[in-house]
């Protein structure tokens, strides 16, 4: 047998095979989700949030995290950014909760309220996006929506007497 006829017979397999094990490898974004914020500390210029987000891998592997970096939008405008350097394995087909902060200007924080004083904001819509770094290079972009409702203030009109 020829060295080409060798050669070709070796890559061949290798040629027809690497785009299935590729695929295979591809890893789908995990759904990264706000669960919960709380003020840490409010200052003048600037607020701290406790943000804890629900990662969801929906993949066949585990996902070990090196950090995150993200930016919260509420009603279409950047309200904050946050980064983390906790390192957490997301298990396969499996969750982790993760607790980040984040800082908000006093811009953001008073178009909020402004907006919700004003009745504006029946509803609250807020998008997260970021990147979870990995081993993987440049690591795996994700990006999640919702509406949560926001509590109205209610006049209880029972205490008052009609006399």
């Amino acid at each position: 047998m020829s060295t080409w006829k060798k050669l070709f017979a070796i890559l061949f397999p290798l040629f027809v095979l690497l785009p299935a094990a590729c695929a295979r490898l591809a890893v789908k974004p995990p759904s990264v989700t706000v669960a919960g914020i709380e003020i840490i500390e409010a200052g003048f210029f600037e607020q701290r949030f406790a943000f804890t987000l629900r990662v969801q891998n929906p993949n066949e592997i585990d996902i070990p995290l090196k950090g995150l970096r993200f930016a919260v939008e509420i009603n279409g405008r950047p309200f904050a950014r946050g980064v983390s350097d906790q390192v957490v394995t997301i298990p396969r087909l499996g969750e982790e909760i993760i607790d980040v902060t984040a800082v908000s200007t006093i811009t953001g924080l008073l178009r909020l309220v402004d907006e919700w004083r004003r009745g504006d904001a029946t509803s609250l819509s807020y998008r997260i996006s970021g990147t979870l770094s990995t081993a993987l290079p440049g690591g795996i972009d994700f990006e999640e929506s919702g509406v949560l409702e926001t509590p109205r203030p209610t006049r209880d009109n029972s205490s008052h007497d009609d006399d």
